[in-house]
């Protein structure tokens, strides 16, 4: 997906002036000191750490389920999508 979409939001953060200098020092050595590579690193991390979390969610509510009964799930999602190619 592309991170510039045709609606965005402006957001206004506050960091610490480390936290601020260490990335900028990354963006930079990493080659991404161009205009708005800030915003698509700082999307990029949040979709990440939302996605991060959602999984972590996952595994807790999961957690009272057997293995083989998640796995046998597992398959049988994914012989499904097979079949529906």
């Amino acid at each position: 997906m592309c991170w510039h979409m045709s609606t965005t939001a402006r957001w206004n953060l506050v960091v610490s002036k480390q936290t601020d200098q260490s990335l900028h020092e990354h963006l930079a050595h990493e080659g991404l000191a161009r205009k708005g590579e800030l915003s698509r690193f700082v999307e990029e991390a949040v979709r990440n750490r939302i996605f991060e979390q959602a999984a972590e969610r996952a595994k807790q509510e999961n957690s009272i389920y057997p293995q083989s009964y998640i796995e046998d799930a597992i398959e049988e999602a994914l012989e499904w999508a097979r079949r529906t190619k």
